[in-house]
């Protein structure tokens, strides 16, 4: 299903519950039973072609074509029975019992109570930064379900005790009994669909071909259909969380939640796996982490956190509503909340430093292989950057480049002055200017448009990063000129109309046209063959460096991989998920050498970058 016909159908069925609600159930639960009516259906078809085969040899009518009805049968039978017994794959993190936690089984048994729902079959604990509640169905599509909350223990480092109440009512609200069972039932639905999907990508045969094409129709339309009611049942949920424990701990919950994890995600990640430059095994994160989210967050930081928070508009990806969304429908206006004094990690009795420590040693075992390549890594990064150091005189690019990667090492490096160096050579130098806009604090707003707008001018290849970070400021600035961020809007607009045309360019036919060998140096080509061993499935690469018309200065690329052992929908998968980890110096269109005759015979006229049958 295209996405734009994905919401549309979404938009159809929102106005649907808006009119008229229960027939919108009605609708769903028809639609729901039509998957249930094919698996059922197949489940007759097969056994009844096998119970004609059994009787045609029974009789001794058997005959050769038989042989073929009786797999595909059997295949079809297997799909079916699969369908309707699937479970799924267990639950994360560890399981807790009312002894490891009496004071969190008692706040869980107060808010059953009031929300007069289930009472929950398991309660699990894991190092997620959120909270979630499942009837996780015990036999697929035959129901069956238990009723599972997991919460992750930086959440309870990061609020406080009723907060975090208000978020585990939150989630209890999705099994309240006036309409928690029909969207219980309809989750626990799309998710047997969802996992049986999954399961079987690739497969071969007729029966999984004929299962995969009506899952293909069916599951996207039928997730589509139940978007409506997965958003209003995450808005009846905060109203719940609301009545539990007052709107405004509710809202103040939602907030806090959202700027620590914002924060988290920009700042505490990245200084953790920073200590990676000093250190060749693991550290854990949790005892720190439980330190720093005890504290306030940075004035500055949580502004603005909170200003992007507010920009953002519900979407089609996630059921779960914005913020605004959110605290709109609880009647509470938008604001920085006063922060947790005492957080909810209380809640975990003496036991808690042991569950920290558990958490620290699992995510360092899980992490080992990920840290040492990144130890390596900015290893290299040092002797890059002692490389560069010893030189008597460096360029505009290799000023710049020493001040890229030593705020690498440390983002906080004082840096300024290398970039200024590479200016001085050259007035108009992109990334000197992209490295000064980085080392300019929010503060300094004048400055930093300043900086955007001779990056803008002088360097054509930068124009949409420009213009993207200067819309972005202005917008964060609430005192921001207004026909300034007009005339960057607009500037905006035509720098993606001009990098549409440049995206275009690299993929056009023949694609090895206007192509010649790879300019990467020594560092470059080190950091690619660094992430290219860490795929298991790829053999060989081709890299290229492609000319691009639109922007004949820019270092383009095309990264051929060689994937023998997979299928193409997991090749093309592959080239999805590797195209954001690499490092280049310029964008590099991903391709693998089965899409067409011409890249297979790259394969045979040009030496591999990378090659893993080579012994090293």
């Amino acid at each position: 299903m295209r996405h734009a016909d994905f919401v549309h159908l979404v938009r159809l069925s929102e106005h649907a519950s808006a009119e008229n609600g229960k027939a919108y159930r009605r609708s769903l639960a028809a639609f729901a039973g039509l998957g249930y009516a094919w698996v059922l259906g197949c489940l007759l078809l097969a056994a009844g072609t096998l119970a004609w085969i059994a009787g045609a040899l029974l009789h001794g009518h058997f005959r050769a074509f038989q042989i073929l009805g009786l797999t595909a049968a059997g295949g079809l039978l297997w799909a079916s029975v699969r369908a309707l017994w699937f479970r799924l794959e267990p639950a994360a993190g560890v399981r807790l019992l009312p002894h490891d936690a009496p004071a969190l089984f008692e706040a869980l048994e107060r808010i059953r109570r009031k929300v007069k729902g289930p009472a929950l079959d398991e309660v699990r604990l894991d190092a997620e930064f959120d909270a979630s509640i499942a009837q996780r169905p015990r036999w697929g599509l035959l129901g069956g379900a238990r009723n599972q909350l997991t919460i992750g223990l930086p959440l309870l480092m990061a609020l406080d005790r009723q907060r975090v109440l208000a978020v585990l009512a939150h989630e209890y609200g999705h099994l309240r009994r006036d309409h928690g069972r029909f969207s219980a039932w309809i989750y626990r639905t799309r998710a047997s669909w969802s996992r049986l999907y999954e399961s079987l990508e690739g497969q071969a045969g007729p029966a999984a071909t004929l299962t995969q094409g009506f899952l293909a129709w069916y599951f996207p339309r039928f997730v589509a259909r139940t978007f409506a009611l997965a958003r209003q049942d995450e808005y009846q949920a905060d109203r719940i969380a609301g009545e539990l424990v007052g709107n405004g701990v509710a809202a103040a919950a939602l907030a806090e939640l959202a700027l620590k994890g914002d924060w988290l995600e920009q700042h505490f990640w990245p200084t953790h796996w920073g200590q990676a430059a000093a250190h060749d095994l693991p550290i854990g994160p949790y005892a720190q982490m439980r330190k720093l989210l005890a504290l306030p967050l940075p004035e500055a930081f949580a502004q603005r956190s909170l200003r992007q928070a507010l920009r953002n508009h519900s979407g089609f990806e996630d059921t779960h509503p914005v913020l605004r969304d959110r605290l709109e429908r609880l009647g509470v206006a938008p604001g920085l909340p006063a922060w947790s004094q005492r957080p909810a990690i209380e809640l975990m009795g003496h036991k808690a430093d042991r569950w920290i420590a558990h958490f620290d040693h699992q995510w360092c075992r899980e992490q080992a292989t990920v840290w040492k390549q990144h130890h390596s890594a900015l290893g290299r990064i040092r002797m890059r950057i002692e490389q560069l150091r010893a030189r008597r005189s460096r360029n505009a690019d290799e000023w710049a480049e020493l001040g890229d990667l030593e705020r690498r090492l440390r983002p906080d490096a004082p840096v300024r002055a290398h970039y200024d160096q590479a200016l001085a050579l050259s007035p108009h130098h992109g990334p000197a200017l992209q490295g000064i806009f980085a080392c300019l604090p929010p503060e300094q707003a004048g400055q930093r448009m300043a900086c955007l707008e001779r990056l803008h001018e002088g360097s054509p290849q930068h124009r949409w990063w420009a213009a993207k970070n200067a819309v972005a400021a202005l917008e964060d600035d609430p005192r921001h000129d207004d026909e300034a961020l007009k005339l960057w809007r607009i500037r905006l607009k035509e720098s993606e109309a001009a990098e549409a045309r440049a995206w275009a360019e690299l993929a056009e036919q023949p694609v090895l046209a206007h192509t010649s060998p790879a300019d990467l140096n020594e560092f470059e080509r080190w950091e690619l063959e660094a992430e290219l061993a860490c795929w298991a499935d790829l053999s060989r690469t081709w890299l290229l460096r492609k000319e691009v018309r639109e922007f004949p200065a820019r270092r383009c690329y095309l990264l051929v991989l060689d994937l023998p052992r997979l299928a193409p929908q997991q090749a093309e998968a592959v080239c999805r998920a590797l195209e954001p980890r690499l490092g280049l110096p310029g964008p590099v269109l991903l391709l693998w050498s089965g899409q067409s005759p011409e890249l297979a015979e790259l394969r045979r006229r040009v030496r591999p970058l990378y090659d893993t049958r080579v012994a090293v």
